[in-house]
């Protein structure tokens, strides 16, 4: 790399679409970035089409998404910062793991394959699809009073519905029960596992919001120390009293300027210091 990165990847979470990063398409685009926001396989179509045809949610897998998203980051000219939020996070850590992107940032993240806090508010949170094991092989969504608690507990009632009403789709269900329960207990690695030691990585930021239910600060930093022997960089930011609305709710510049400014820095920082030194 012969200068600043000029491109900005940001990878969507789960009952999600890459509508939710419309302000920031706008915010880093103003700032002359090239802003690429890649969905999940077949999530090309809108919000609206999605919730009425779930089925496309419900078969998705992880490993063809993380497939379709390197794609996404290999085809383009030159090596972007990467962000994801929520699932997306993790998402971006399996990218980061095949050697892509020149910095990152995980925000709110759930866990890669590994992490084993769970805080009773996260079981609360993700009870909705555990209720019920059959929702292993469905698409599964949340309530207006479901989501106000899992993501927007920082924003009154109305703001939250409406946020619902624009953002909200099912989630697979499978995902939450694989990765979110059985992961740690299936022998050898799996889909979200990354290797924790390599060296040769972006540099990695994870961001968490003091008041997140969904993902709080304990699985992000719980997270983020499994990095611990790796020589790459790898720190943890949280801002206080966010939710896991972090990325939408008042004060959101924040948040995307803080994530950018690290990135920016620690990209540099690798153009002064080339691998190997």
């Amino acid at each position: 790399m012969t200068g600043a990165p000029d491109t900005i990847v940001l990878v969507h979470g789960l009952w999600m679409t890459p509508r939710s990063w419309e302000h920031w398409v706008e915010y880093y685009g103003a700032k002359g970035y090239t802003v690429v926001t890649p969905g999940y396989p077949g999530f090309e179509i809108e919000v609206e089409a999605l919730r009425e045809n779930p089925t496309l949610i419900a078969d998705l897998t992880v490993t063809e998404t993380v497939d379709h998203l390197a794609a996404v980051v290999e085809a383009l000219p030159t090596a972007p910062i990467i962000m994801g939020h929520s699932f997306g996070g993790t998402l971006t850590q399996l990218l980061v793991d095949r050697g892509l992107g020149v910095a990152a940032a995980a925000i709110d993240s759930a866990p890669t394959e590994g992490v084993r806090v769970t805080p009773p508010s996260q079981a609360k949170s993700l009870f909705p699809v555990l209720k019920s094991l059959s929702n292993r092989h469905k698409a599964v969504g949340f309530t207006a009073e479901e989501f106000h608690y899992a993501f927007t507990n920082t924003i009154d009632e109305a703001a939250s519905r409406a946020a619902h009403d624009r953002y909200h789709i099912p989630a697979p269900g499978n995902w939450v029960w694989t990765y979110g329960v059985f992961e740690n207990f299936r022998p050898g690695h799996h889909e979200t596992w990354v290797d924790y030691s390599r060296d040769d990585r972006a540099p990695l930021l994870f961001i968490g919001g003091s008041e997140d239910h969904i993902m709080p600060p304990s699985v992000n930093k719980s997270n983020a120390k499994l990095y611990h022997k790796s020589k790459a960089v790898t720190e943890y930011h949280e801002f206080p009293g966010r939710s896991h609305w972090i990325c939408a709710e008042p004060g959101w510049q924040e948040v995307a300027d803080y994530a950018l400014e690290w990135a920016l820095a620690q990209a540099a920082r690798s153009v002064r210091e080339p691998a190997g030194d």
